[in-house]
């Protein structure tokens, strides 16, 4: 018998049909990965089935109980948990009490076993893998240590439908392995498990079946056996995609930007020299922790170099602050759209703008018809999909997010461009679309270094490869004689 079946569900919101007669499937000790671009219905349904979001029409039925109404609060008590890729918790509270407020029962006024709600938490963790003080404030632990928790949480809840969202976007390899290691014991414990992700091989390497949405409706159930990644994108984008890394030969043309022994004590960079030249994709690879992001940081100004210097068309530039290296036409997309790529409170026409309001003001004041004006070039431009131009970002979905960071920067009309981990977190449709911006802003003259830590993006999109290791470049690979073998030789230090 299924421990979850979700028949016929159907769902509009404002007009907008986000689930058309999608049925799903999950089975005890089973995987039951669920994929599609966002957009997709993915999230819908998720809501519907921990009880956020009631549908319009359709049929749930729980472990054999039919549940006409659901809410959140009888999902958690037919053993539904969820964990999202922005973690629940309360900043200000210790590990331990997070873990116990979620778990713990009584009133308002019981007494705490505080060192009973300690031994909790340290064998909940245990059992994650996971090397986390129950102590620790949450606000200190990293975002992969704040989903090992709500695992926790989940794992004490004795949950039997677990449904991890995009559960690995922050996490290293080694934390990846990690975590399929607490899925298989899961599993084998005979807990239903949906697994979304972006990742494809993930989803191989972990799932036994797979759901494709698509539009808001469901395309296909397979075992994964069944069907391959070509398959797969198929059947969530609707034709085949050839070439998600579309690079294609531009001309290159003499060096825009150049480090020279750049150090920064702060971040750890130390000694880091290369160059990169107009229309030319630099890669920067690397292990999480080799300074590739330190690196960008320093070049933009937000931790500044304390040796070394920074040559901008062979003349050295100082970059103290951010200002001054936009003011040097140097645009920077951070790693975390959400924390410092683009405000989600704010409209999309105002993200826009907001590196560049000189271009949108007079004397003094916002010129809102110059700023509509720029937004809706870019939204063009760039095919951001939104209901609006004063539509919030945090509404738009994660892809359309990262194209409204992205022409924030260009909006400065840059001569460098950052960018980290531009794909992130984003559907294969969307990554294929900014891969070939990509390429169309190097054929445009762009000198762009982009940061990653796909190696399949790296390989398929960089001219050459800076691999960094402990702060600083191990080694530069051409395209032609790169490899994953070669970049993670020198990304372990094996010169």
């Amino acid at each position: 018998m299924a421990l979850l079946e979700a028949a016929a569900i159907s769902k509009h919101f404002a007009g907008v049909q986000a689930l058309k007669e999608v049925s799903f499937e999950l089975r005890a000790g089973e995987v039951h990965a669920l994929v599609g671009e966002n957009g997709a219905g993915k999230s819908t349904l998720i809501k519907v089935i921990t009880g956020a979001v009631k549908p319009d029409s359709g049929t749930l039925v729980v472990d054999g109980r039919a549940v006409p109404h659901n809410t959140p609060g009888l999902a958690r008590s037919l053993g539904i948990a969820a964990v999202y890729q922005q973690p629940a918790l309360f900043p200000d509270l210790t590990v331990a009490e997070n873990i116990g407020l979620a778990l713990e029962g009584g009133g308002a006024w019981r007494k705490i076993d505080w060192r009973a709600r300690r031994r909790l938490a340290t064998e909940l963790l245990e059992r994650t893998g996971a090397d986390i003080a129950p102590d620790r404030v949450v606000r200190t632990l990293s975002m992969p240590e704040q989903q090992i928790v709500e695992i926790a949480k989940a794992i004490g809840a004795q949950a039997k439908i677990l449904i991890l969202d995009e559960p690995t976007a922050s996490l290293t390899e080694r934390e990846v392995e990690r975590l399929f290691g607490v899925i298989r014991a899961l599993r084998a414990a005979g807990v239903g498990i949906i697994y979304i992700s972006h990742r494809l091989e993930e989803v191989a390497a972990v799932a036994d079946r797979v759901t494709v949405l698509r539009d808001g409706r469901q395309v296909a159930t397979r075992e994964l056996r069944e069907v391959d990644r070509a398959g797969l994108i198929r059947l969530m984008v609707g034709r085949d995609i050839d070439a998600i890394f579309p690079k294609r030969d531009v001309p290159i043309g003499e060096v825009v930007l150049e480090a020279r022994g750049l150090a920064c004590a702060e971040s750890g960079i130390r000694d880091v020299t290369f160059s990169v030249r107009r229309g030319e994709i630099l890669g920067f690879a690397g292990l999480v922790g080799s300074g590739r992001t330190e690196l960008a940081e320093t070049i933009f100004g937000l931790t500044p170099a304390d040796a070394g210097e920074v040559l901008l068309h062979g003349r050295p530039a100082r970059i103290g602050s951010p200002a001054d290296a936009i003011r040097l036409k140097i645009g920077y997309l951070p790693e975390d759209r959400r924390q410092h790529g683009v405000v989600l409170e704010m409209p999309v026409a105002a993200n826009t703008s907001l590196a560049n309001l000189d271009a949108v003001s007079h004397r003094g004041l916002l010129d809102h018809q110059a700023e509509r004006e720029l937004a809706r070039s870019y939204v063009e431009r760039l095919r951001i999909k939104t209901a609006g131009l004063y539509a919030e970002t945090g509404s738009l979905s994660g892809g359309n997010q990262q194209k409204v960071a992205l022409s924030r920067w260009l909006a400065i009309h840059p001569e460098v461009l950052i960018l980290d981990e531009p794909t992130q977190g984003v559907d294969i449709g969307s990554k294929s679309e900014i891969h070939k911006l990509m390429v169309d802003l190097a054929g445009q003259g762009l000198a762009i270094v982009m940061i990653s830590s796909e190696l399949p993006e790296i390989l398929g999109m960089s001219d050459r490869i800076a691999v960094m290791h402990e702060g600083t470049i191990a080694g530069t690979l051409a395209r032609t004689e790169a490899t994953q073998e070669s970049i993670l030789a020198l990304a372990l230090g094996q010169v």
